[in-house]
């Protein structure tokens, strides 16, 4: 028999480490959202799958292409320049001539040109200009279009002063000129055409006591930008 000052112990048996666990029973509507997240988890990733397929093909295809084409600008090459009527201790009526070759070196690619013109620099002042050196024109793939042009007195701004000065460096053995040419440019890849583009070719040339083009400038590459 216990005291009063006793208090009473009660055993709280723990978790026998031999017994099996409980198996939880799940009801059907959780099966069936686990195979619904499955299906969407399958499918995203199939799109996903498609998609990044579908862009590296495009990629694929777009990389071939301009391969195949290998785009490039018109080429422009000074062929002949001739500065005439301008000789010692004399200033008479001076012309000066010209010849370009313009080639499209594209394989699949033509060009469409509006009409060129023409401006002349001598030491970055113009001297001369000519609109519509050449009609607009078509020029197909790997095709080389030429041309020529003058500049006589009729088409010459070149001051008294400048004029001294390009004869005086002529008989010193190089009088120095940039010859540009301008259009507005098109490029034409089967049925389809390019935007509109404005095109400068810039050739330098130098030309010799005796007015002909130096052998160094001879078939010389002009630049070709676009505004």
């Amino acid at each position: 028999m216990y005291g009063n000052d006793h208090i009473p112990v009660h055993h709280v048996p723990g978790p026998n480490p031999n017994s099996k666990p409980i198996k939880r029973h799940h009801s059907t509507k959780y099966y069936l959202q686990r195979v619904q997240d499955s299906l969407t988890t399958r499918v995203s990733k199939m799109v996903c799958t498609v998609f990044l397929s579908l862009l590296a093909i495009i990629g694929l295809i777009t990389f071939i292409v301009w391969l195949s084409l290998r785009p490039h600008r018109p080429r422009f090459f000074i062929r002949d320049f001739t500065l005439s009527g301008l000789q010692a201790q004399q200033s008479g009526p001076v012309q000066i001539t010209f010849k370009v070759d313009a080639r499209n070196s594209n394989q699949n690619i033509g060009v469409y040109y509006e009409s060129m013109d023409g401006s002349l620099y001598y030491r970055n002042q113009i001297i001369g200009s000519i609109s519509s050196l050449l009609s607009p024109f078509y020029q197909g793939p790997k095709n080389t279009t030429k041309v020529n042009g003058v500049f006589s007195s009729a088409t010459l701004t070149i001051s008294s002063q400048s004029l001294s000065e390009l004869q005086n460096d002529k008989s010193d053995g190089s009088a120095m000129l940039a010859l540009e040419l301008t259009s507005v440019i098109k490029f034409k890849i089967s049925t389809w055409d390019s935007q509109r583009h404005r095109m400068h070719a810039n050739c330098d040339v130098g030309v010799g006591p005796n007015g002909s083009l130096l052998p160094i400038y001879k078939d010389k590459r002009c630049i070709v930008d676009f505004a």
